[in-house]
């Protein structure tokens, strides 16, 4: 059986990738075939193959098998900008549909495919559509990447806030600690867990590569069970 999930963020930079990547890691060493995907990806790179982004890489490598790259990132932007902004520099307009069926062709071959969002949760991909509507018409539930630094618990109470009203299953959190040097973090670490709507699914610490702090990860695993 298959039980896809989307990777949302609190916002730009707070490590969905490295989440996403970990969690691949963690789902394999539990015997799942896994790939991840980023529909969208602005910053992209111009290479001999095409336009290839460093977070869509890194899914791949993570992946059990590689897969081509235009079915793990099917829509690969120039400018490092909103995705609608860069897609408007780029001459296109995104849908969802061909992203959809670069989704079910994962799908078909995989236990699980974990999708990464691009940057927070209304992040606009073209007029009237925004990163949260692949989570809705995918109906995929979420996993909220919650990155620990100054700031953090507006953000991840109002992203919380946002999935349940547009209807999504928020399956639980990660935490990733981005700021070594951050202030009361075990505190505010009791904080989310107070006010969050959904579990903990796990706590990745600062500085550890996906393939060893998969071991953090096992809650997210039995999540996805």
């Amino acid at each position: 059986m298959n039980r896809s999930v989307f990777i949302a963020g609190t916002d730009t930079g707070i490590g969905k990738t490295h989440a996403a990547c970990t969690l691949l890691h963690a789902l394999r060493a539990a015997g799942y075939t896994a790939c991840g995907m980023k529909p969208v990806a602005s910053g992209c790179m111009e290479t001999p193959e095409g336009l290839r982004n460093d977070d869509a890489l890194a899914l791949q490598v993570a992946s059990s098998a590689v897969q081509p790259y235009s079915l793990i990132n099917p829509v690969a932007l120039r400018d490092p900008l909103s995705p609608h902004l860069a897609a408007a520099h780029d001459g296109i307009e995104i849908s969802l549909a061909p992203l959809h069926r670069a989704f079910e062709q994962l799908v078909g071959s995989h236990q699980r495919v974990v999708v990464e969002g691009v940057g927070g949760w209304l992040v606009p991909l073209a007029p009237g559509l925004f990163a949260a509507d692949i989570a809705k018409q995918w109906r995929l539930p979420v996993i909220l990447v919650v990155g620990l630094r100054l700031g953090c618990l507006n953000h991840a109470l109002l992203s919380a806030r946002a999935i349940d009203a547009d209807g999504c299953r928020l399956l639980g959190w990660i935490a990733n600690c981005i700021d070594p040097d951050m202030g009361a973090l075990e505190e505010n670490l009791m904080t989310l867990r107070e006010l969050l709507p959904a579990p903990c699914l796990g706590v990745l610490p600062h500085g550890v590569a996906p393939v060893v702090a998969a071991a953090y990860l096992h809650a997210a695993v039995a999540a996805l069970d």
